[in-house]
């Protein structure tokens, strides 16, 4: 089963969320079909195109937007003088709201991939009512043990590159949180210690993907590195705006009863590193309304596999109706 062949939107614009943001968003697909979202990763990423491919055009009315900071959004966190204080978990979901209301939606289904299915749950438990489905691949929870691994726990795997990237930061900082001391240098009224913050930020990631030097494209561009870095760091660095630890585990986790009632289909690869933590397992487990499909060899994406698991958990939806 392939993705569903391209289409472009029938509609798109630049919603007024207030503190001076502006969210880009369009619509694909049928205007009266069954409403979904897309949440896109990063934090930071933006959304792009082939997202919607995951979606019968002919079911699906299908939501895209670009959340703030990112993409065709303004002003871009690329810009140092935009201001992240209003760039939290909690403005995200608001201007979700803000946004469903303005297109007439009710209720719609949620898809998100990793930083996208973090803010997708979140939402859902929040937001009562609103949520009719959530699709999510790349599974992450936000807690404080995941960047904690994907930071420094990865160092052991990757021993060279891990070394590159502490050599970064400042000597005093490479014992704490690395996510935040790496945003305060992204932070720097100076634009050399930024760019070089920026691309030390992205070669962590690349490397620990992994993936060949210079095969993320979109890490070769100084102006998305730079937007991405300093979203992706912002967000780490603060607990994901969760609200910080309970129990050793964070919000998503400890609240994931409040998604009793919501359908829900996991898509993961079994070699993505946050499974080293046992996330997407205990999620599964601890929401039953959930089903979890494991695809073999794969990492945090999920593949071809990955995508034949979710069009299916898309097709099956669409039955259920709006």
């Amino acid at each position: 089963m392939a993705r569903y062949p391209k289409i472009e939107p029938y509609d798109h614009g630049m919603l007024d969320v207030g503190d001076g943001n502006r969210v880009y968003w369009e619509t694909s697909g049928n205007p009266r079909g069954k409403p979904a979202v897309v949440l896109h990763g990063g934090p930071g990423s933006g959304a792009g195109p082939n997202l919607r491919r995951y979606f019968d055009p002919d079911a699906y009315r299908i939501v895209l937007l670009d959340q703030r900071g990112a993409g065709r959004s303004t002003p871009p966190a690329s810009d140092p003088a935009t201001d992240m204080g209003v760039n939290t978990t909690a403005h995200l979901m608001a201007d979700l709201e803000r946004l469903r209301t303005h297109l007439g939606i009710e209720r719609w289904l949620v898809w998100g991939a990793s930083w996208g299915s973090v803010l997708g749950l979140r939402y859902a438990q929040t937001h009562p009512g609103v949520v009719s489905e959530l699709v999510l691949t790349a599974v992450a929870t936000g807690s404080r043990a995941e960047v904690a691994l994907l930071t420094r726990g990865l160092g052991q795997f990757f021993p060279e590159a891990h070394a590159r990237f502490l050599a970064a930061l400042p000597a005093g900082e490479r014992d704490g949180n690395l996510a935040a001391a790496c945003n305060r240098l992204l932070e720097s009224p100076d634009p050399q210690v930024r760019e070089r913050a920026a691309k030390a930020w992205t070669d962590w990631e690349t490397a620990s993907i992994p993936a060949p030097p210079g095969s993320v494209a979109r890490f070769q561009d100084p102006v998305f590195r730079m937007g991405f870095a300093r979203t992706v760091t912002h967000y780490w660095g603060n607990d994901h705006f969760l609200g910080g630890e309970d129990g050793g585990e964070g919000a998503v986790l400890r609240d994931a009863h409040l998604l009793r009632g919501v359908p829900g289909t996991l898509v993961q690869g079994s070699l993505d590193f946050g499974n080293l933590l046992g996330i997407v397992w205990r999620l599964h487990h601890a929401w039953p309304d959930s089903e979890l499909t494991i695809v073999d060899e794969a990492g945090h994406d999920a593949g071809d596999m990955g995508d034949d698991a979710l069009v299916a958990a898309t097709d099956r939806y669409a039955r259920r109706g709006a």
